[in-house]
């Protein structure tokens, strides 16, 4: 019996061997092959696959963090935040499900169904708020479809999100001192600049959005008027993480953190969250202190949130093809993105609020009249000119600010014209002068832009820089305010 055992035995490795000769050949054979297949990439007929034909192959491995180290590997602030103000991270992390989850909804699902699709998503982002994922999603993990159509948005997000955890970690961790904050958030902007060939700018975004160009974009106030509890639902995230930053540096390195991080949190829930903010709050307004600590990584923030409202305007376009809404996007990433030379920009901005508290809620956080949308109606009027070259009457200029505030109010109004900005304002005055670049998918409006880039110049160029903020000696977090304002639901 032995004997037959070591017989089969050999019989199967005999096998085994012909098998791996065999094996060797074919992938031998193979080999030019899969040498063609990686140098020329997955080149796609795009007729074959007509809803995402990928452009081209894209890298998708290069997202890192920066590690944290002081004097070994083993004293890094990376992931402080997630240790010590786990409640908060994890608020973060049902923010991230939403922004990633959001493209696939908007990019799948029918514009016909967008009330009933609005609501739905809208009880899904509450959901994963209150049961949020463990860690910090990927846009990618919650956003499959869109990150095969337009893998460059998502590596513009996710690179950001980082600089968002990285900046955290340096103020939760204790081990930094409070006059060391400074250097350390310094050294992680300059590496989110130019680690990567995608950062968003840190020049503030009255120059951004003029270097985008989109107001007179067919697709422009789409996602607000059309999806406004899902568009609110991030009105709210974007006070949220101002807020967190805000409280971070009110409170100092000690246990006030915690208690201040806390009772933020609470004012997130309690009162932002059932009554939304009617804008997207800028850095300028809800983190002030943080602004003239690093204007560079408040501006970049600012230009992170405007790229996702902007990218939700041209998902939800129905009129555009998938190629013809990448192109688009496209073009606004790299209009958005660091350009050498922003830096020197970085602290041309006004601070409306510079003792805002954020656990407060105040009122001037809840309307549409704020900083957002002062940058937008100047836009506006630099574009006028070149739209209405004769001139506009008294009657006409106040139907049409009449009509732009409407649309940039969520959702839809008695006497507001349907469609986008640009579409009303066409509806209100059809001799307005529209450039063609304006309405074609990834064209540049120059022109305008040019115009507008000269209106800021001459409005804010000689406007002084923001002052710095004093690190010398830690802050003593202030008493709890009274709460003044009701809880109320919008």
């Amino acid at each position: 019996m032995i004997d037959g055992m070591i017989g089969l035995g050999t019989v199967r490795l005999r096998y085994c061997a012909e098998a791996c000769v065999i094996l060797r050949a074919m992938l031998r054979s193979l080999w030019p092959v899969v040498v063609g297949f990686f140098i020329l990439g997955c080149q796609v007929d795009p007729s074959t696959h007509p809803v995402f034909p990928p452009p081209l192959v894209e890298q998708r491995t290069e997202t890192t963090h920066l590690r944290g180290q002081r004097h070994t590997t083993l004293f890094s602030y990376n992931i402080d935040f997630f240790q010590r103000h786990r409640p908060a991270y994890l608020v973060s992390s049902g923010i991230h499900f939403a922004h990633g989850k959001q493209h696939d909804v908007l990019l799948l699902n029918p514009f016909d169904r967008h009330a009933q699709t609005d609501y739905d998503f809208n009880l899904e982002c509450l959901a994963y708020l209150y049961h949020p994922p463990p860690v910090e999603p990927q846009m990618q993990l919650y956003g499959p479809y869109t990150s095969q159509a337009a893998w460059q948005l998502y590596r513009a997000i996710d690179w950001t999100h980082l600089h968002h955890e990285q900046t955290y970690d340096i103020l939760s961790d204790k081990n930094i001192s409070w006059s060391d904050k400074k250097g350390w958030t310094d050294r992680a902007v300059d590496y989110y600049l130019h680690y990567m060939n995608i950062p968003r700018s840190p020049a503030p975004l009255d120059v951004t959005m003029r270097r985008a160009g989109v107001m007179m974009k067919p697709y422009f106030t789409r996602f607000r008027n059309y999806y406004p509890l899902s568009n609110n639902f991030f009105y709210y995230a974007h006070w949220w993480h101002p807020a967190i930053y805000e409280a971070l540096l009110l409170a100092g390195n000690d246990e006030e953190q915690e208690s201040m991080i806390r009772q933020t949190n609470q004012t997130g829930y309690l009162r932002v969250l059932v009554d939304r903010p009617l804008r997207m709050l800028l850095s300028r307004e809800v983190m002030p202190r943080y602004s003239r600590f690093s204007p560079e990584s408040a501006n970049i923030f600012d230009n992170l949130h405007m790229l996702h409202g902007i990218a939700y305007d041209i998902l939800a376009y129905d009129k555009w093809t998938i190629e013809q809404k990448r192109a688009e996007l496209y073009r606004v990433i790299d209009a958005m993105k660091y350009h050498p030379g922003d830096e020197r920009l970085a602290r041309k901005f006004p601070v409306p609020y510079p003792d805002m508290d954020p656990r407060i809620y105040y009122d001037w956080m809840r309307g549409t009249d704020g900083e957002m949308n002062r940058i937008m109606r100047e836009m506006l009027e630099e574009m006028m000119p070149m739209m209405m070259p004769p001139g506009m009457s008294e009657d006409q200029h106040e139907r049409l600010m009449s009509q732009f505030k409407m649309k940039m109010t969520p959702g839809l109004e008695d006497g507001e014209q349907p469609g986008s900005l640009m579409e009303a304002l066409k509806a209100l005055m059809p001799d307005m002068q529209m450039m063609p670049e304006a309405m074609e998918p990834g064209g540049t409006p120059q022109k305008m832009i040019e115009a507008m880039l000269q209106g800021w110049d001459k409005k804010y160029g000689s406007l002084p820089n923001v002052l710095p903020l004093p690190m010398e000696g830690e802050p003593t977090a202030p008493p709890p305010p009274a709460q003044s304002v009701p809880i109320s639901v919008r």
